[in-house]
Protein backbone atom coordinates (compact mmCIF):
# COMPACT_ATOMS: atom_id res chain seq x y z
CA UNK A 1 0.00 0.00 0.00
CA UNK A 2 2.72 2.36 0.53
CA UNK A 3 4.50 1.84 -2.85
CA UNK A 4 1.40 2.41 -4.28
CA UNK A 5 0.61 5.52 -2.53
CA UNK A 6 4.18 6.89 -3.19
CA UNK A 7 3.78 5.84 -6.93
CA UNK A 8 0.56 8.04 -7.19
CA UNK A 9 2.71 10.98 -5.19
CA UNK A 10 5.13 10.51 -7.69
CA UNK A 11 2.76 11.19 -10.70
CA UNK A 12 1.00 14.23 -9.47
CA UNK A 13 4.47 15.60 -8.98
CA UNK A 14 5.62 14.78 -12.62
CA UNK A 15 2.31 16.03 -13.77
CA UNK A 16 2.97 19.30 -11.51
CA UNK A 17 5.98 19.96 -12.86
CA UNK A 18 4.71 19.65 -16.42
CA UNK A 19 7.13 16.15 -17.10
CA UNK A 20 5.51 13.38 -19.00
CA UNK A 21 3.70 10.29 -17.06
CA UNK A 22 6.56 8.02 -18.68
CA UNK A 23 9.53 10.14 -16.10
CA UNK A 24 7.29 8.44 -13.17
CA UNK A 25 6.97 5.01 -14.61
CA UNK A 26 10.27 4.76 -15.61
CA UNK A 27 11.36 5.90 -12.58
CA UNK A 28 9.83 3.15 -10.72
CA UNK A 29 9.46 0.59 -13.08
CA UNK A 30 12.53 -1.53 -13.97
CA UNK A 31 15.84 -0.60 -15.27
CA UNK A 32 15.85 2.08 -17.66
CA UNK A 33 16.73 1.51 -21.39
CA UNK A 34 20.68 1.85 -22.55
CA UNK A 35 21.55 4.33 -25.04
CA UNK A 36 21.17 3.26 -28.73
CA UNK A 37 25.23 2.00 -30.24
CA UNK A 38 27.33 4.20 -31.88
CA UNK A 39 26.99 3.75 -35.78
CA UNK A 40 30.05 1.39 -36.45
CA UNK A 41 32.85 3.50 -38.85
CA UNK A 42 33.35 3.26 -42.27
CA UNK A 43 36.64 0.46 -42.92
CA UNK A 44 38.71 1.75 -45.56
CA UNK A 45 40.64 -1.61 -46.83
CA UNK A 46 44.05 0.38 -47.76
CA UNK A 47 45.12 -2.41 -50.25
CA UNK A 48 42.25 -1.70 -52.22
CA UNK A 49 42.19 1.92 -51.89
CA UNK A 50 46.12 2.21 -52.98
CA UNK A 51 45.71 -0.58 -55.70
CA UNK A 52 42.48 2.13 -57.46
CA UNK A 53 44.86 4.57 -56.84
CA UNK A 54 46.71 3.19 -59.60
CA UNK A 55 44.21 1.94 -62.00
CA UNK A 56 41.61 4.61 -62.32
CA UNK A 57 43.55 7.45 -63.00
CA UNK A 58 44.97 5.56 -66.54
CA UNK A 59 41.43 4.72 -67.11
CA UNK A 60 38.95 6.25 -70.32
CA UNK A 61 36.28 6.17 -68.87
CA UNK A 62 35.02 6.02 -65.19
CA UNK A 63 34.73 2.47 -64.20
CA UNK A 64 35.21 1.81 -60.55
CA UNK A 65 38.12 -0.95 -59.19
CA UNK A 66 36.53 -3.65 -57.91
CA UNK A 67 36.34 -3.96 -54.05
CA UNK A 68 37.43 -0.16 -53.78
CA UNK A 69 34.47 2.27 -54.01
CA UNK A 70 32.96 1.95 -50.23
CA UNK A 71 37.07 2.36 -49.58
CA UNK A 72 37.56 5.21 -51.83
CA UNK A 73 34.15 7.05 -50.95
CA UNK A 74 35.21 7.08 -47.10
CA UNK A 75 38.96 8.45 -48.23
CA UNK A 76 37.20 10.90 -50.80
CA UNK A 77 34.93 12.39 -47.94
CA UNK A 78 37.55 12.64 -45.62
CA UNK A 79 39.49 14.90 -48.35
CA UNK A 80 36.22 17.23 -48.52
CA UNK A 81 36.15 17.70 -45.42
CA UNK A 82 39.22 19.22 -45.51
CA UNK A 83 38.50 21.37 -48.47
CA UNK A 84 40.90 19.26 -50.49
CA UNK A 85 38.34 17.73 -52.97
CA UNK A 86 35.12 19.14 -54.97
CA UNK A 87 31.87 17.22 -53.44
CA UNK A 88 31.49 16.37 -57.81
CA UNK A 89 34.40 14.12 -57.33
CA UNK A 90 32.99 12.13 -54.07
CA UNK A 91 32.00 9.18 -56.29
CA UNK A 92 34.17 5.77 -55.32
CA UNK A 93 36.62 6.75 -58.05
CA UNK A 94 40.36 7.33 -57.16
CA UNK A 95 40.85 9.76 -60.55
CA UNK A 96 43.62 11.86 -60.90
CA UNK A 97 41.51 14.78 -59.16
CA UNK A 98 41.51 12.54 -56.19
CA UNK A 99 45.40 11.52 -56.39
CA UNK A 100 45.81 15.15 -56.18
CA UNK A 101 43.78 15.97 -53.77
CA UNK A 102 45.55 13.37 -51.31
CA UNK A 103 48.96 14.59 -52.36
CA UNK A 104 47.96 17.82 -51.58
CA UNK A 105 46.77 16.46 -47.74
CA UNK A 106 50.50 14.64 -47.51
CA UNK A 107 52.01 18.06 -48.09
CA UNK A 108 50.03 19.97 -45.56
CA UNK A 109 51.72 16.68 -43.03
CA UNK A 110 54.81 17.90 -43.98
CA UNK A 111 55.45 15.25 -46.23
CA UNK A 112 57.60 15.53 -49.92
CA UNK A 113 59.16 13.90 -52.29
CA UNK A 114 57.70 10.50 -52.43
CA UNK A 115 55.94 10.66 -49.26
CA UNK A 116 53.85 13.04 -51.30
CA UNK A 117 53.33 10.91 -54.25
CA UNK A 118 49.32 10.91 -53.79
CA UNK A 119 49.47 6.93 -52.98
CA UNK A 120 47.82 6.67 -49.52
CA UNK A 121 50.48 5.76 -46.79
CA UNK A 122 49.05 4.11 -43.60
CA UNK A 123 50.28 6.80 -40.95
CA UNK A 124 48.42 9.24 -43.60
CA UNK A 125 45.56 7.10 -44.30
CA UNK A 126 44.80 6.68 -40.43
CA UNK A 127 45.53 10.14 -39.76
CA UNK A 128 42.88 11.12 -42.51
CA UNK A 129 40.01 9.04 -41.04
CA UNK A 130 40.65 10.08 -37.38
CA UNK A 131 36.95 9.95 -35.88
CA UNK A 132 35.76 9.17 -39.37
CA UNK A 133 37.02 5.39 -40.85
CA UNK A 134 39.45 2.62 -39.69
CA UNK A 135 41.94 1.28 -41.81
CA UNK A 136 42.47 -2.55 -42.57
CA UNK A 137 44.82 -4.69 -44.74
CA UNK A 138 47.35 -1.87 -44.31
CA UNK A 139 50.74 -1.98 -46.57
CA UNK A 140 54.14 -1.04 -46.06
CA UNK A 141 57.14 -1.16 -48.05
CA UNK A 142 59.69 -1.78 -45.14
CA UNK A 143 63.45 -0.80 -44.71
CA UNK A 144 65.73 -0.21 -47.52
CA UNK A 145 67.80 -2.90 -48.01
CA UNK A 146 70.82 -3.65 -50.59
CA UNK A 147 70.97 -6.33 -53.07
CA UNK A 148 72.96 -6.77 -55.94
CA UNK A 149 74.93 -3.49 -55.43
CA UNK A 150 71.64 -1.37 -55.82
CA UNK A 151 69.03 -0.54 -53.27
CA UNK A 152 65.36 -2.33 -52.73
CA UNK A 153 63.39 -1.90 -50.09
CA UNK A 154 61.80 -5.24 -48.12
CA UNK A 155 58.89 -5.78 -49.60
CA UNK A 156 60.69 -6.10 -53.22
CA UNK A 157 63.50 -8.35 -51.55
CA UNK A 158 60.82 -10.43 -49.67
CA UNK A 159 59.07 -11.00 -53.77
CA UNK A 160 62.03 -11.48 -55.19
CA UNK A 161 62.95 -13.75 -53.21
CA UNK A 162 59.86 -15.94 -53.68
CA UNK A 163 60.34 -15.76 -57.55
CA UNK A 164 63.44 -17.20 -57.39
CA UNK A 165 62.35 -20.10 -55.18
CA UNK A 166 59.15 -20.70 -58.01
CA UNK A 167 61.94 -20.16 -60.55
CA UNK A 168 64.84 -22.66 -58.81
CA UNK A 169 67.61 -20.15 -59.23
CA UNK A 170 68.97 -17.11 -58.26
CA UNK A 171 67.98 -13.37 -60.71
CA UNK A 172 70.41 -10.77 -60.73
CA UNK A 173 69.70 -6.96 -60.58
CA UNK A 174 71.45 -4.38 -63.64
CA UNK A 175 68.98 -1.32 -62.11
CA UNK A 176 67.44 -0.84 -58.31
CA UNK A 177 65.13 0.91 -56.55
CA UNK A 178 65.31 4.83 -55.39
CA UNK A 179 67.67 5.92 -57.96
CA UNK A 180 66.54 9.56 -59.51
CA UNK A 181 67.94 10.58 -62.64
CA UNK A 182 70.28 7.28 -62.67
CA UNK A 183 68.79 6.12 -65.73
CA UNK A 184 67.02 8.51 -68.12
CA UNK A 185 65.87 5.72 -70.76
CA UNK A 186 63.62 4.49 -67.19
CA UNK A 187 61.52 7.56 -67.54
CA UNK A 188 61.47 8.40 -63.66
CA UNK A 189 59.76 4.76 -63.22
CA UNK A 190 62.99 3.70 -60.64
CA UNK A 191 62.92 7.40 -59.39
CA UNK A 192 60.86 5.42 -56.49
CA UNK A 193 60.55 2.03 -54.66
CA UNK A 194 59.63 -1.08 -55.73
CA UNK A 195 60.73 -1.18 -58.94
CA UNK A 196 63.89 -3.42 -60.34
CA UNK A 197 65.45 -4.53 -63.69
CA UNK A 198 66.93 -8.02 -64.27
CA UNK A 199 69.53 -8.99 -66.07
CA UNK A 200 68.83 -11.25 -68.83
CA UNK A 201 72.55 -12.49 -69.58
CA UNK A 202 72.86 -15.73 -71.25
CA UNK A 203 69.09 -16.03 -70.75
CA UNK A 204 67.15 -17.92 -73.56
CA UNK A 205 63.64 -16.51 -74.79
CA UNK A 206 61.80 -19.17 -72.82
CA UNK A 207 64.22 -18.72 -69.93
CA UNK A 208 63.45 -14.64 -70.04
CA UNK A 209 59.32 -16.02 -70.54
CA UNK A 210 59.89 -17.88 -67.62
CA UNK A 211 61.24 -14.66 -65.81
CA UNK A 212 58.64 -12.66 -66.27
CA UNK A 213 56.27 -15.19 -65.45
CA UNK A 214 56.98 -16.01 -62.05
CA UNK A 215 57.48 -11.97 -61.28
CA UNK A 216 54.07 -11.23 -62.20
CA UNK A 217 52.45 -14.25 -60.04
CA UNK A 218 54.41 -12.72 -56.94
CA UNK A 219 52.89 -9.87 -57.57
CA UNK A 220 55.21 -7.29 -59.67
CA UNK A 221 53.52 -5.89 -63.28
CA UNK A 222 56.37 -7.33 -65.55
CA UNK A 223 57.65 -7.11 -68.54
CA UNK A 224 60.84 -8.62 -71.32
CA UNK A 225 61.89 -5.46 -72.83
CA UNK A 226 64.11 -5.71 -76.25
CA UNK A 227 66.16 -3.35 -78.02
CA UNK A 228 63.40 -2.85 -80.52
CA UNK A 229 61.22 -1.03 -77.49
CA UNK A 230 63.86 1.81 -76.65
CA UNK A 231 67.60 2.86 -76.17
CA UNK A 232 67.94 -0.27 -73.82
CA UNK A 233 68.86 -3.61 -73.76
CA UNK A 234 67.48 -6.89 -73.37
CA UNK A 235 66.32 -6.90 -69.52
CA UNK A 236 63.20 -7.34 -67.77
CA UNK A 237 61.37 -4.08 -65.71
CA UNK A 238 59.31 -4.97 -62.87
CA UNK A 239 57.44 -2.73 -60.83
CA UNK A 240 55.83 -4.10 -57.62
CA UNK A 241 52.21 -3.25 -57.71
CA UNK A 242 50.93 -1.58 -54.44
CA UNK A 243 54.49 -0.52 -53.69
CA UNK A 244 53.26 3.11 -51.69
CA UNK A 245 56.63 4.47 -52.28
CA UNK A 246 56.35 3.72 -56.27
CA UNK A 247 57.04 7.12 -58.62
CA UNK A 248 54.43 8.70 -60.58
CA UNK A 249 55.91 7.18 -63.24
CA UNK A 250 55.70 3.88 -62.37
CA UNK A 251 51.97 3.93 -60.40
CA UNK A 252 51.06 4.87 -64.26
CA UNK A 253 52.39 1.39 -65.00
CA UNK A 254 50.62 -0.99 -63.01
CA UNK A 255 47.54 0.81 -63.62
CA UNK A 256 48.00 -0.25 -67.60
CA UNK A 257 49.20 -3.46 -66.58
CA UNK A 258 46.19 -3.77 -64.92
CA UNK A 259 44.04 -1.98 -68.62
CA UNK A 260 46.08 -5.02 -70.38
CA UNK A 261 49.03 -2.64 -72.29
CA UNK A 262 52.85 -2.56 -71.94
CA UNK A 263 53.82 -0.18 -69.98
CA UNK A 264 55.60 1.86 -72.50
CA UNK A 265 54.70 5.19 -73.89
CA UNK A 266 53.00 3.60 -76.84
CA UNK A 267 50.51 2.00 -74.36
CA UNK A 268 50.54 -0.98 -76.68
CA UNK A 269 48.82 -4.27 -75.85
CA UNK A 270 50.34 -6.17 -72.62
CA UNK A 271 53.08 -8.73 -74.63
CA UNK A 272 54.19 -10.34 -71.35
CA UNK A 273 52.82 -13.98 -70.11
CA UNK A 274 49.57 -14.51 -69.09
CA UNK A 275 49.18 -14.65 -65.58
CA UNK A 276 45.84 -14.22 -63.51
CA UNK A 277 47.01 -10.62 -61.59
CA UNK A 278 47.75 -9.95 -58.07
CA UNK A 279 49.10 -8.13 -55.28
CA UNK A 280 52.38 -9.41 -52.70
CA UNK A 281 49.52 -9.62 -50.32
CA UNK A 282 46.81 -11.13 -52.48
CA UNK A 283 49.57 -13.80 -53.58
CA UNK A 284 50.46 -14.45 -49.73
CA UNK A 285 46.80 -15.39 -48.44
CA UNK A 286 46.75 -17.86 -51.50
CA UNK A 287 49.63 -19.95 -50.30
Amino acid sequence: MRRRRLAIGLATLCMAVGLPAQAWAGASDGPAQAPPAPAARPVVNMEATVLAAQIDPRRADSTLTPGAKASVLAVEQALQAKNLLAAQWVDGYFGTQTVSAYAAYQRSLGYTGLDANGLPGTTSLTKLGQDRYTVSNTISPGAKVARDGYVVNARTQAMLTEAERLLGFKVVLDQGSYNPGGDPTSAGTHDGGGVVDISVTGMTAAKRTAVAKALRQVGFAAWVRSPSQGDWPWHIHANAINDTDLSVQAQHQVGDYYLGLNGLANRGPDDGPRVPIKTWEQYQRAQ
